[in-house]
């Protein structure tokens, strides 16, 4: 057999995935899931000491971000993805603040950093766009387990349908997850954090201009969105306090997100890698002979 033909090969077009992943709305859903996944201490470790999200935030992100996209949409591309994430984390290693040793590839680390995904998702779907059916719901969590193989992760280290996936979410909130240090930065509305970087050079001059402006609201949004998206039970494991008041205001934004993004235009809806796998997508079929 081919190398080509075993790789793992990401989700169908149209899929749930698909569809979701590369919404712009998905912008607002990852920073929970990204929080949940350091609040395992052994994440959070490997996070504080070997990542440079500090120093580098925006460039971190922009990686991680087109890291996801590659998963879903990108074709051949995916499996070395994979295979490049699996290098990456083959050196990092350390003792976690409970004095444990860790190896991000340790299976139980690496799974559960896949499997906070599918829970961030099922639910701020609820809020931003609308609740899946339950046979959705399975769609996505088949390929989620799709996306696993790709990241390396072998089925034996993952709950193989949605039934046992809920028990297995409960028992890693119940049992190990906690506000770590990570935690405690990713939702600060007092770090310090620089400018962006990117982009035309006068939007990069005016940015760093009004930083110290925008900086403050900008960290508030950003807390809000990322715990009021979290799942409640994740929220509660971790410790983070969520209101009736902060709820309502909530549902008041994600109506408004739920209005506006379906009628925007397709080059603002969806993201780079996403845009360009839907055109290609629309070639293949309409290449296809009339039968």
């Amino acid at each position: 057999m081919t190398r080509a033909a075993a790789a793992p090969v990401p989700p169908p077009p149209g899929g749930v995935l698909w569809t979701v992943a590369g919404d712009i709305r998905a912008l607002l859903m990852l920073p929970a899931a990204l929080t949940l996944q350091v609040a395992h201490p052994a994440v959070g470790a490997g996070v504080d000491e070997h990542s440079v999200f500090r120093t580098d935030p925006w460039g971190r992100g922009e990686r991680s971000l087109r890291s996801v996209q590659l998963w879903v949409y990108g074709g051949e591309e995916a499996a070395d993805e994979g295979r490049r994430l699996r290098e990456l984390h083959k050196t990092i290693q350390g003792t976690d603040a409970h004095g444990r040793p860790y190896h991000a590839l340790n299976p139980a680390y690496y799974s559960w950093v896949h499997a906070t995904g599918f829970p961030c998702y099922q639910h701020a779907l609820r809020y931003l766009a609308r609740p899946l059916t339950g046979a959705q719901e399975r769609q996505l969590y088949a390929e989620w387990l799709q996306v696993g193989r790709i990241l390396g992760i072998n089925d034996r280290d993952m709950p193989q349908t949605i039934e046992e996936f809920w028990p297995y979410f409960r028992k890693r909130l119940a049992d190990e997850i906690e506000m770590t240090l990570v935690v405690r930065e990713l939702i600060a509305t007092d770090q310090p954090v620089p400018p962006p970087d990117r982009g035309p050079t006068a939007v990069r001059l005016l940015l760093r201009l009004l930083w110290p402006i925008l900086l403050p609201p900008l960290a508030r949004i950003r807390r809000f969105m990322t715990i009021g998206l979290m799942p409640p039970d994740a929220r509660e494991a971790i410790g983070l306090e969520w209101t009736d008041e902060q709820e309502r205001r909530l549902r008041s934004v994600a109506r408004v997100v739920r209005t506006v993004v379906p009628v925007l235009p397709e080059r603002l809806r969806y993201l780079p890698l996403a845009r360009e796998a839907r055109r290609a997508a629309r070639l293949s079929r309409s290449a296809r002979p009339v039968r």
